[in-house]
């Protein structure tokens, strides 16, 4: 039987139908264009309407601006030998807040720093929140090259530059070194720090998401870099100075030493030494009990080495002449509750003898017939117990009381050297004061533009007068015969001063001493040589610092072509006709 369907019926079984293909198709369409144009209009307002506002997002986080290392100047001697130079190395600097996320990447990163896994690791947890840290500083290109290749995520480098001392601990004390970020601390490099440090500039840089700078977009500041600096030391003169005195305080077992080389024309420093040492390149070096530099900053009682001195203020003032006889008894002089003693009894000596003797009676005595003024006024103009201002930090005063409270017992020690205090280099001042016919010119150890005129302290006659006294010092019959060089005139004193231990002084430790000039006839250079606490048996002065003199002024003498002023005539009619001969 056939089944009709009503019309209702039918209706219903139409409107459950699906829709038909084209119908679908066209909603569609709809729907994708509406979106399309939704985007579209998006970018066009992102791009055309506020573009500025997408530049500037992007640009915060793909440009930044560092920082341009600025050179530090260079230290160099006085003839252009580098000293201290600032040679270009990396900074390894990550984002912590990605190495963070990245822990794999810790122990072959360490192994590449040469660090230790569990500092890095304490490092990065440190400052996971962070954006920048270092990792390590100053490290060498190559080695920056294999960290690097490991291209760690957050691993970056950042140019600076590492500070070098070709020299060493030649020259360690003078010229000091500086810090990680090259900043002076010590020695030349603390005291012109200004004047040697640049200004750095402002790089603007691209970085990927791995902080790598792949480009550089501008100089937004240029960097200047710091200023030259020349010093007056003469670097083949102060290694002679540093190999004698180094080989000195070993022979000796000595616990300390200075040399001091003055050219006494200009007052300039061409050599200044101190054991022990430090090597600046070797921070593991770097002990604050080797930082000294015993040459400007140690006291000691200078000993027979003020008697010349003593000797010139009594004959600037007429109390004596070079030939006025001092008895100096049996060797002894009784004074107060005090006894000044001589080694042997030297009986009556004229004063160019109590030189050559190193007579502590006999300087006494000239030292006690003077106003204490006057010999007061020629230690100070001299030197004593004021700074020596040669541009060097830590300079000490020395000390040298005022006369208005000096005792006879105060002025009777002082004449032969105790019961004041300076430093090597104000002695060095002293002697070249001597050298220079009486002119003090104030030392330096940065190379002047111009000379400066100095100030004339004692007569041309006495210095001359007292320069004859010191070579008798250096003769066959004084105590100073190994401060001998070939070829030329020395004048010098020996000092031996026993050190202070408990209210008096100790029998077993001394300070051995020798100042000297050459050559006589027209001198050039002075040096001052202290020896503290020899130990291996010899402690005079003559047989401990003399030495040290003669050796490094026999090759100085050479090296700046100072003529010889010691020559027997016929070693000069020899030497000329070899030479015609050799042509």
């Amino acid at each position: 039987m056939t089944r009709r369907l009503t019309r209702k019926t039918a209706s219903k079984t139409r409107s459950k139908q699906p829709l038909t293909s084209p119908v679908r198709h066209w909603l569609t369409l709809g729907v994708i264009g509406s979106l399309f144009i939704l985007m579209a209009g998006r970018a066009l307002f992102l791009q055309v309407f506020n573009a500025d506002f997408l530049l500037e997002r992007g640009n915060a986080q793909a440009l930044r601006t560092i920082e341009a290392p600025a050179v530090r100047g260079m230290i160099l001697d006085r003839n252009g030998q580098p000293l201290a130079v600032s040679t270009p190395v990396e900074a390894v600097c990550a984002d912590p807040s990605k190495l963070y996320a990245a822990p794999e990447s810790w122990k072959p990163l360490a192994k590449a720093l040469g660090m230790k896994y569990a500092t890095l690791k304490k490092r990065i947890k440190k400052n996971k929140d962070r954006h920048f840290v270092y990792l390590r500083r100053q490290v060498l290109p190559e080695k920056a090259e294999q960290v690097m290749a490991l291209d760690t995520d957050g691993v970056f480098l950042q140019r600076e530059y590492k500070r070098y001392y070709p020299m060493g601990s030649v020259t360690g004390h003078l010229v000091g070194f500086t810090n990680v970020d090259e900043k002076g601390l010590e020695g030349i490099e603390f005291a012109f720090d200004d004047y040697l440090r640049g200004h750095p500039g402002k790089d603007q840089v691209v970085r990927d998401a791995s902080g790598h700078i792949i480009e550089h977009v501008s100089n937004l500041k240029r960097a200047t870099d710091g200023q030259d600096l020349v010093m007056t030391i003469d670097s083949r003169i102060q290694y002679l100075a540093y190999r004698e005195l180094k080989r000195t305080v070993q022979k000796n077992k000595a616990k300390s030493a200075s040399a001091i080389v003055v050219d006494v024309t200009n007052g300039e420093i061409l050599a200044m030494v101190n054991e022990p040492v430090f090597n600046p390149n070797d921070r593991s070096q770097l002990r604050s009990s080797r930082f000294r530099n015993r040459s400007v900053t140690d006291n000691f009682e200078p000993g027979s080495t003020v008697k010349p001195l003593t000797i010139a203020a009594a004959l600037q003032n007429n109390y004596v002449n070079p030939d006025t006889v001092i008895e100096t008894d049996t060797g002894r002089m009784k004074l107060a509750r005090y006894t000044i003693k001589d080694t042997h009894d030297y009986g009556d000596l004229s004063v160019s003898h109590v030189i050559m003797k190193s007579s502590n009676v006999g300087a006494a005595r000239i030292a006690l017939q003077m106003d204490a003024d006057d010999l007061w006024s020629l230690l100070n103009g001299v030197g004593f117990g004021r700074l020596p201002q040669s541009g060097l930090p830590g300079e000490a005063h020395g000390s040298l009381a005022h006369h208005s409270g000096w005792r006879k017992v105060k002025q009777a020690t002082i004449g032969y050297g105790y019961g004041l205090s300076v430093t090597a280099l104000q002695l060095a001042q002293a002697y070249a004061t001597l050298a220079n016919d009486g002119v003090s010119v104030p030392l330096t150890i940065i190379k002047r533009d111009s000379d400066v005129s100095g100030k004339r302290v004692i007569s041309a006659k006495v210095a001359r007068q007292v320069r004859g006294m010191l070579e008798l010092a250096v003769s066959d019959k004084g105590t100073a015969r190994q401060a001998r060089i070939p070829m030329y005139r020395v004048a010098g004193k020996t000092g031996t001063a026993r050190k202070t231990e408990g209210k008096g002084y100790s029998t077993k430790r001394y300070t051995a001493l020798f100042a000297g000039l050459a050559p006589v006839t027209r001198p050039r250079l002075a040096m001052v040589v202290v020896v503290n606490e020899p130990s291996e048996g010899k402690y005079y002065g003559g047989q401990v610092a003399a030495p040290v003199f003669a050796n490094v002024m026999t090759s100085a003498m050479r090296l700046l072509n100072v003529a010889p002023d010691d020559v027997p005539a016929g070693a000069l009619w020899v030497a000329a006709n070899t030479t015609g001969a050799d042509k």
